[in-house]
Parts: C-alpha cells; structure tokens; sequence
C-alpha cells in the first residue's frame, strides 16, 4: 500500500490557469482520509505555496511540503524546518559571472524575495506566481549575509537552450542544474534535488521507498521519479520525464493526478 504521493505543482497538480480541478481536489482529499501523506513538491518558495496548501487541507501539525526543489523541508502548520540547504553569495558570485559571459538573464531566490541585478518578464513572472516581492540590486554588492536558496538563468527558451548547450562541465561537478520550465534553469547546491527531498522526509516518516508515489511533468522531477515506489509522469511531461517513469497518467488538464490517486490508491476500477 502506497503511504506517501508527493507531488509536483506546476504542469503537474496545476492546471494552465494555476487552479485545481474539483477532481484533483475530491482525489486529493479521499487519499488523506485514508491515511495516505499527500505532499507538495516544488520548486517554489513556501510562500508561492501556502494559498494551495490552504485550498487542499493540508496544514497540520502531521503535513509537510518540500519547497526549492529539495532545499526546504518543512511542516507546514509549525513552520519546523526538518530541512534546509543553501547555497553563499561565491555561488552567486561564479554564476553571475556565468550569466554573464553567456549573455543570459539571472535571478536568485533567498528566503524571502526573489533578486535580480535587471528586471526581466521571467523574474516578474517568479515573483507573481509566489507573491513574492522583486528587487533589484546589484549582484556584485549581494549582503555577506543574505541566504541564498537557489539560483536560476531566466530567459527566452532559444537564448536559454544556447546557454545550457555552453554551459562548462565544472558547472555540473558543483551544483545540482535542473530544468523546470522551458525559461528556467536552476542551480542548488550539489546535494540538493526533489528525489532527496522526498527520501529525507520519507525515512524521517518511517515510509519505505516502495510506499512512496511521485508524480511530476518537468526535468526538476527526475530524481523524484526516479526514487520512487512509483514515478509517475504526467501525460504532458518533458519527453525525458515520460522515459524514466513507471506509469505515465493524464495530461494536467485532464486531471492526470487524480487518474493516479484513484488508479494507485482508491483502487477506482473506472480509473485502470
């Protein structure tokens, strides 16, 4: 029996329009009356996540969401951090220069606002789907003491695909590059991914591997996929997402997540 889904966000638990469906919702809300952990994994801040974890019921003392892509576990009623790693202001320092000599668009999350040294459409985009403020500031001035999350080259997907394909073998021995969207590609700190995320808090738990479902559509899901009892890939995922996984379900505007609640979990025959 499966005791833990944790889930993507966007183009996975989201529809286009950022709403959840009243099926994803009602599947959502039976699997967590059968005592099953339902956990939102993303690569959101907590606060791009709180309205969500509202809508769904899924603030308790017993709830817990991974935020940053693995950089943040947290419960999400006591605000206890079960995890965190960040990433110093050399790590920004070497990627803004990076950005820089590939002519690429750069911001970076801390634990509150999302900073860029130029507006760009991409970063507004990150600060309005989290609610998060937007700053400008010079990188080459970044406060010692300012706690970096994660960092991301925002762009055009052409400007970003060129980038990627220039980007130096050093880059990936240091960090952990995930593509989340087809104009954001995220750099955290080596030992940081969703599929550690998701161990961390499952051996916390006392949840096996096997017992654990992961459902997502994008490249920041691999490793989550990959761990799980059950990877799941949404029908709308990156082709290299639908390659890795176990079982590939609906597209997230049909649902896709509340097909694998009521095939994997409910045992809904109408859903096989």
């Amino acid at each position: 029996m499966y005791k833990l889904i944790a889930v993507d966000m966007d183009g996975t638990l989201l529809k286009e329009d950022r709403s959840i469906s009243k099926e994803t919702y009602k599947a959502i809300q039976n699997a967590k009356a059968k005592g099953v952990k339902v956990v939102l994994t993303t690569g959101r801040p907590m606060d791009g996540i709180t309205s969500y974890l509202n809508k769904l019921n899924l603030i308790s003392e017993n709830d817990y969401a991974i935020a940053y892509n693995g950089a943040l576990i947290q419960n999400t009623k006591t605000k206890e951090v079960i995890a965190k790693t960040t990433m110093s202001i050399d790590d920004i320092n070497y990627l803004y220069k990076l950005s820089q000599d590939l002519q690429v668009n750069i911001h970076a999350l801390t634990d509150k606002i999302c900073i860029t040294p130029k507006w760009n459409k991409y970063s507004q985009l990150e600060s309005d789907m989290n609610d998060i403020p937007l700053n400008i500031i010079d990188f080459n001035n970044i406060d010692k003491d300012t706690t970096i999350v994660k960092i991301m080259f925002i762009d055009e997907p052409e400007i970003l695909e060129k980038a990627i394909n220039n980007l130096p073998k050093e880059v990936y021995d240091k960090y952990t590059v995930l593509r989340s969207a087809p104009y954001f590609l995220e750099f955290l700190d080596k030992n940081v991914n969703k599929g550690q995320g998701v161990k961390t808090l499952s051996e916390i738990l006392g949840i096996k591997q096997e017992e654990v479902i992961c459902i997502g559509d994008a490249g920041n899901d691999l490793h989550m996929i990959q761990f799980a009892g059950l990877g799941v890939a949404m029908g709308n995922a990156f082709p290299e997402v639908k390659e890795i996984a176990d079982y590939i379900t609906l597209s997230n505007e049909d649902d896709g997540v509340a097909h694998v609640i009521n095939k994997f979990i409910l045992n809904d025959e109408k859903a096989s």
